[in-house]
């Protein structure tokens, strides 16, 4: 290993795009720390404390903490995620769409171009609604957050919010381009590590006063390495399916012939259905804070709160049926099947045409299966040895469960994970990412890389 990263500052142009990443990024981080005018910190602080477990908390997670300082970069990369997942639907129901992203570089070029704009549009109907939010908004003591409201503050938020959400989106691609890694995952990544050290310093100072026992943080710390192992071994798993070459004779000489395989990754999702579904479940806490006097909203927030078991019903119904759409939307076996046909390839006891594309997208439906049951076990886990599952809400057979289940199963075992479930997928997704490129740049220069016997799959999706 250490060899490795000798290696790595050996190369002056990998050295160069290192350097270059992580100076962005720690642009990225100082934007995070400069407030936006005319709010009031102390009553902004105090109101987010109170929505850790809403869908604020959630994206504020992901934006490194600037949410609940309303700092220039508080609306993070968020929107450009939101503005191409859209754009990715829209392909497939807008035939032009669909045409560019099938035109090679040019038609990237103007899907990405398309995508910013997507996501200036974005961001300035969030920061429009922040705006509008804060300014209605007051603490739980009753102080105002905005100790100022009008349409100047309005449009000072706007146009900070809007300005900053641009420059993340140019920092992203700007590391994308010169430096390592992909960049929108990389500011995701920071935004979620970030906080890292205040909870380390925080378990050592509860294990200094005695809050908690030493052996139950080695317990902890070793079932985290076991769960960041299992999300490695998911993220690499593929089905092989055998794929043969015709034997095609030009002239003299015969090409073709040979045998390959076609990979299908058992996550080819990603993290998008886990995103997804967390977002539609914290909502209904989101709306209840905003909307504290309708009763109705109070009592769905409370049977869909974390630790209820229709909250993990639906959470994992959710990530399922996500998978299953995502996947619809990114690949299309048709498309494959027809592209093999082309290349003269196709597979062993396999019809070309119509019956490749039937097997493929049978052998597909079984793997995403496996897919989303892992993306719900990883996301699910965290909730639930923190809180256990709260049975005794269940209508008739509740109480009756409840007294019979373990408490560990009722009441959780109360470890607190500072990686929830989709930022740990993220996390180790990410880094896996950035190791693969820069091994695919040390073994490109004849240099050993980090992994001696193998090499690191990317993620994809």
């Amino acid at each position: 290993m250490l060899e490795s990263i000798r290696n790595i500052f050996a190369i002056p142009d990998l050295r160069r795009r290192l350097m270059f990443t992580f100076g962005l990024l720690a642009v990225y981080r100082v934007g995070c720390h400069i407030p936006t005018p005319g709010v009031d910190p102390k009553a902004l602080i105090e109101f987010m404390n109170a929505l850790q477990s809403s869908f604020l908390g959630f994206v504020n997670t992901f934006t490194g903490g600037s949410l609940e300082r309303v700092a220039v970069f508080a609306l993070g990369i968020m929107p450009y995620i939101t503005a191409s997942i859209v754009l990715q639907l829209m392909t497939v129901v807008i035939p032009y769409l669909e045409k560019l992203s099938k035109e090679g570089e040019l038609g990237r070029r103007k899907i990405t171009q398309y995508t910013r704009y997507g996501t200036i549009v974005v961001s300035f109907i969030q920061s429009m609604g922040i705006a509008l939010f804060l300014e209605k908004t007051s603490t739980p003591g009753g102080a105002p957050l905005v100790p100022g409201p009008g349409w100047a503050f309005r449009l000072m938020t706007v146009l900070t919010l809007t300005t900053g959400c641009a420059f993340v989106m140019w920092l992203g691609e700007q590391i994308s381009e010169r430096g390592v890694g992909n960049g929108i995952s990389l500011i995701i990544f920071a935004g979620i590590v970030v906080g890292l050290p205040s909870a380390v310093a925080g378990t050592l100072e509860k294990i200094r006063a005695g809050e908690l026992a030493l052996l139950a943080v080695i317990v902890l710390i070793a079932f985290m390495l076991l769960v960041v192992a299992f999300i490695v071994y998911m993220e690499r798993a593929q089905r092989r399916i055998p794929v043969q070459y015709a034997k095609r004779q030009i002239g003299r000489k015969v090409y073709g012939g040979q045998s390959s395989y076609l990979p299908l990754r058992v996550n080819t999702a990603g993290v998008i259905p886990v995103i997804f579904a967390s977002s539609l479940m914290a909502l209904p806490a989101t709306i209840s804070q905003m909307a504290s006097e309708t009763e109705w909203l109070q009592r769905i927030a409370e049977t869909l709160a974390w630790g209820q078991p229709l909250h993990y019903l639906l959470y994992v119904v959710g990530i399922i049926f996500f998978s299953y759409f995502y996947i619809s939307i990114i690949f299309n076996p048709v498309d494959l099947a027809e592209n093999m046909r082309k290349q003269g390839s196709f597979i062993p006891g396999i019809r070309s045409g119509k019956r490749t594309a039937e097997f493929i997208d049978k052998v597909l439906t079984r793997i995403s299966l496996v897919g989303a049951s892992y993306l719900a076990l990883v996301s699910v886990l965290p909730d639930f040895l923190l809180n256990g599952i709260r049975l005794q809400s269940l209508p008739w057979i509740g109480p009756t469960l409840d007294r019979f289940m373990p408490e560990f199963v009722t009441q959780g075992l109360g470890i607190n994970f500072y990686f929830g479930g989709t930022s740990l997928l993220i996390v180790v997704g990410v880094a896996m990412d950035t190791l693969q490129q820069i091994e695919s740049q040390l073994v490109m220069r004849n240099y050993d890389g980090f992994l001696k016997r193998g090499r690191i799959r990317g993620r994809r999706g």
